[in-house]
């Protein structure tokens, strides 16, 4: 019985025919463009997330956290003590922009009553729901459940506006305790749900005011793990740094793929042209590189949207970064200047160049050095790029706790100025 091929390698095999095709041609700038095509498909998997509850649960403050955006943010979805969605909304990530995370209404409103909810919101196109209460779920969010599971379809719960809960706690007990707190507030969670007969429900506890505590990673966790596998990876990517370990599973993903760009970069180097292997190598590395910035959220874009969300200014978090390729806008010329300072790739890159024209045997070790060239460039500014995403993450992480404890407080006092629902 013969063994069908990976997805990832059929479709690296179809993208090098294509470029070798267009280098045959001579043209430089086609094949260029072939590897961005490619490029871009292998981030255009679809995942479309749906968030609802009922009115006041936290919904769209849950889609701005979740993207990592400040709910002040003019990509952010409107927050506000009253029903803010009145339409199914779609926010998409703002740096994958297939990954889109749908504020839906508030069930059984007027307008969209429990009945004919999922028919309204057009159920079909959602890959999953989460269910966000603010308290306790209630016959609504029961019958929403019942329904998404006869059509086969996943859904979490998720208990918001942890960070409240805890803080009015700390003030009305007199011996505090976080995860007693916690644990009762979970509980009474998967009671209600229960004498609703819904039997062994998961619960979640959240904040949108800062997703590294509580019951967020586990969430994240959950979904992952239940995705279909081509979706696993844009939703790894499309997550906020919220862990270390969270940064290790991009890492992860990025270097399950380093491989195959090698290859393509080796069946470039098999063509004689002065020049062409060099350009379209940096070429690819510029592609890939820009995804590896985008992933990690080291783009200016990004890096402020985490300044904004956290507190922490965003020249404090430049500070911490090392690697000349954060903040700025990758290209071939500043990859160069970078890779040919490490002395190993700088003779890859030379060597490469003087064999391909050898009688007989220059192709091939041409084809080899250039594997290696990518193979290794990819690598090293993988590591330099994980390395700076972790320190971003120790620096933003340091006072958290005090951070999300302030906003919440100055909401209190000023709602207009920190809007939350």
């Amino acid at each position: 019985m013969g063994t069908s091929k990976a997805p990832d390698t059929t479709r690296y095999e179809v993208a090098l025919a294509k470029i070798k095709e267009a280098l045959e041609k001579n043209d430089q700038n086609l094949a260029v463009a072939k590897i961005q095509e490619y490029l871009d498909k292998g981030q255009n998997v679809p995942l479309n997330i749906a968030v609802t509850g009922e009115t006041g649960s936290g919904k769209s403050s849950f889609v701005n956290a979740i993207r990592g955006i400040d709910n002040k943010d003019e990509k952010a979805a409107a927050t506000g003590c009253v029903e803010t969605t009145m339409e199914v909304t779609s926010y998409p990530h703002p740096n994958y922009p297939n990954v889109i995370f749908w504020d839906l209404p508030g069930i059984g409103s007027t307008n969209f009553p429990a009945a004919k909810y999922l028919k309204m919101v057009g159920f079909e196109k959602f890959d999953f729901f989460i269910i966000i209460s603010a308290d306790r779920f209630r016959e609504n969010d029961l019958k929403l459940a019942k329904e998404i599971q006869r059509m086969e379809k996943k859904f979490y719960f998720v208990r918001s506006k942890i960070d409240d809960n805890i803080r009015n706690e700390k003030i009305s007990q007199r011996e505090f305790n976080e995860e007693r707190t916690l644990t009762q507030i979970r509980n009474n969670c998967i009671q209600g749900l229960q004498d609703l007969r819904l039997q062994s429900p998961q619960v979640f506890l959240v904040s949108s005011v800062d997703l590294t505590l509580y019951d967020f990673p586990l969430l994240v966790e959950t979904l992952k793990e239940e995705l279909p596998e081509l979706k696993k990876e844009a939703f790894v990517l499309a997550m906020p740094n919220i862990s270390l370990d969270m940064i290790k599973k991009k890492k992860k993903a990025f270097q399950a793929k380093v491989k195959y760009f090698a290859i393509l970069s080796a069946g470039v180097g098999a063509v004689p042209v002065p020049g062409v292997s060099v350009a379209v190598d940096t070429a690819l590395l510029v592609g890939v590189v820009t995804k590896y910035v985008l992933g990690f959220g080291l783009d200016i874009p990004s890096l402020k949207r985490m300044a904004n969300y956290s507190g922490v200014p965003y020249e404090e978090l430049m500070e911490v970064i090392k690697s000349t390729l954060i903040a700025v806008k990758v290209t071939p010329e500043l990859l160069l200047r970078l890779l040919v300072q490490f002395s190993s790739l700088a003779v890859l890159l030379a060597a490469e160049e003087g064999t391909r024209f050898i009688p007989i045997v220059g192709i091939p070790i041409s084809m080899g050095l250039s594997f290696t060239f990518t193979y290794r460039s990819l690598n090293m500014i993988l590591d330099m790029l994980a390395d700076d995403a972790e320190k971003v993450f120790a620096r933003d992480d340091e006072p958290q706790e005090e951070r999300a404890l302030f906003k919440c407080f100055v909401y209190k006092l000023q709602p207009k100025m920190l809007p939350m629902p």
